[in-house]
């Protein structure tokens, strides 16, 4: 067996411009691809293919794209010839940060100015998730977010969203308009009947207490479907 067989793949094998952990701290995070970051998580490729190499075989597994990535269990990344479970958590707890971090950049806005921005709050939230979830924002008269409260999970025909739970939180917090959203894991930007009665529901009911609705989005991992600004609110 040939000398370079028997030294393995390991970070510390390679060229110094080849490992990501030396390129970051030289040059910059910026320097680094998607497949070099991930490959720091992971620390070893294997006997045949290094860190980077199998990142990039991940990655690829993933159309390359980031989001993607951040759905794949501990189990689905073991499958990886080269990655045990140590890798595979150390995998998704950076995708689960990056997660966070982003709802917390969108949480420090506060003030909802459109329905971009009410996407942006709340597709980290619900964007990517395989079951139906329905949220209310609580604005103030400033139209600045006093508080996010999920009413309910599995779907609005399959389970009862409380009207008068939610009107009770926005006199609560003392919120003077409420947004809605809920996803659609199918991908569809379509509302359906249920979401139509539903809103006008609520719409109704928060007009007796002078609490405005000021839109209900359909948050898809994509994209949104916006009843203010479709005109059907």
């Amino acid at each position: 067996m040939g000398q370079e067989n028997q030294v393995g793949f390991g970070i510390k094998s390679w060229a110094e411009d080849d490992r990501p952990r030396e390129k970051l701290l030289h040059k910059g995070k910026l320097s680094l691809s998607n497949a070099e970051l991930i490959a720091i998580l992971i620390g070893s490729g294997s006997r045949n293919e290094s860190a980077v190499q199998l990142s990039k075989r991940i990655l690829a597994s993933t159309g390359n794209q980031l989001s993607d990535l951040g759905k794949l269990s501990v189990k689905k990344l073991c499958e990886f010839k080269g990655i045990g479970p140590a890798k595979a958590i150390s995998i998704v707890a950076a995708m689960e940060l990056g997660r966070r971090r982003r709802t917390e950049e969108a949480l420090e806005k506060k003030k909802i100015t459109s329905s971009a921005s009410v996407f942006e709050l709340m597709q980290p939230i619900i964007g990517e998730l395989y079951h139906e979830e329905f949220w209310i924002i609580y604005l103030n008269n400033s139209n600045k977010v006093i508080e996010q409260l999920q009413l309910s999970k599995g779907g609005i025909t399959g389970t009862l969203v409380d009207v008068r739970l939610t009107l009770r939180k926005a006199l609560e917090v003392g919120a003077t308009s409420i947004i809605l959203a809920h996803n659609h894991p199918s991908g569809t930007l379509k509302p359906s009947e249920a979401d139509k009665q539903l809103t006008q529901k609520l719409k109704t009911a928060a007009q007796s207490l002078d609490i405005k609705v000021l839109d209900h989005l359909i948050v898809t991992e994509k994209s949104y479907f916006s009843f203010a600004d479709e005109g059907v609110l």
